[in-house]
């Protein structure tokens, strides 16, 4: 028995110091983190309840509690940006369905093991992902331009009338999609393709066997287990799409302008009218600024929190 407790006292004693290893070497990762991730977004919670401001009193700002918050959600700041924040989520929602769809598409076409040049597909539909985004931006925006863009003088050719891409507040809107499809529809394809692989091949063969057709067991097989492995992805990419700056800014700049809203343009997301604030108003209101950036923490925080919830993604199977 003594024999046995001193074992178990060396093996506790050595699971011990691992685990203050594992400590020693996490600290850099944790400081690191503590400093440019975490600190920052305490700051701005601060921030938020405060007039704090670029102006003559820089230093003498004062706590104004929730007023910042009631005012963007109910008060005179609601006009603003209410209808900024529903276009900021029917964006980041749309966009994120859109490029799910068309890869899940083209993923089942090219997992076809009686195509033979799948290969070749794969790697000319992964393009548009491996051309920097800021490029491809860049590049739509001209594309799109009403008089000497590429496309209208496409569909002049061909008989249909030039479309206001960037001057129309619906076909701006409509044009922001389009061209986030075409940038992210290739990484949801390849996160598809990679979950195609990991369905075994025999739950075919005996859907088969049993009688059942392919758009059956797409929609009884491939896409249940798709769903499940791709929604950890999908979730940050809803994310990333809520405050995709480049998205809008780079293709529209936000325009055309509103008529009802000064700070931001008819094709603004939150992420950008904030930027608009600071870089066009001559007194920058930071606890206004700061109280949009928390609100669109928030709304992402929870968001994802629901959905990993109701959809048990991250929950461990025996």
């Amino acid at each position: 028995m003594a024999i046995q407790s001193a074992k178990l006292q060396t093996r506790h004693n050595q699971k011990r110091k691992i685990q203050k290893s594992a400590y020693v070497y996490l600290l850099p990762a944790l400081i690191t983190i503590a400093i440019l991730s975490v600190g920052p977004i305490i700051y701005t919670i601060i921030i938020s309840f405060t007039n704090y401001d670029s102006g003559p009193h820089f230093f003498n700002w004062n706590w104004v509690g929730f007023s910042n918050y009631q005012s963007v959600l109910f008060g005179q700041w609601g006009q603003y940006f209410v209808p900024t924040i529903i276009w900021t989520f029917v964006f980041a929602i749309l966009t994120t369905a859109l490029n799910y769809l068309l890869g899940l598409v083209m993923a089942v076409l090219l997992n076809n093991k009686h195509m033979k040049e799948s290969v070749f597909y794969r790697g000319v539909l992964i393009i548009p992902w491996a051309v920097p985004a800021l490029a491809s931006q860049l590049a739509w925006s001209g594309m799109l331009d009403y008089s000497r863009g590429n496309i209208n003088q496409l569909l002049h050719y061909i008989g249909i009338a030039s479309i206001p891409w960037l001057i129309n507040t619906f076909w701006a809107k409509v044009a922001i999609l389009l061209v986030n499809l075409w940038l992210g529809y290739p990484y949801m394809m390849n996160v598809c393709l990679g979950g195609l692989q990991a369905v075994p091949g025999e739950l075919y063969e005996a859907s088969a066997i049993d009688g059942a057709s392919p758009v059956q067991q797409f929609f009884s097989i491939t896409l249940p287990s798709l769903w499940r492995i791709s929604l950890p992805l999908i979730i940050p990419t809803m994310a990333f799409n809520f405050n995709n700056f480049g998205a809008v800014y780079l293709l529209t700049g936000g325009n055309p302008a509103s008529q009802t809203n000064q700070f931001a343009g008819s094709t603004d997301i939150l992420i950008s009218a904030i930027y608009k604030m600071i870089d066009q108003l001559a007194i920058a209101p930071y606890g206004l600024v700061s109280t949009l950036a928390v609100l669109a923490f928030i709304v992402v925080a929870v968001f994802s929190y629901i959905n990993m919830h109701f959809t048990h993604a991250f929950e461990e199977v025996d």
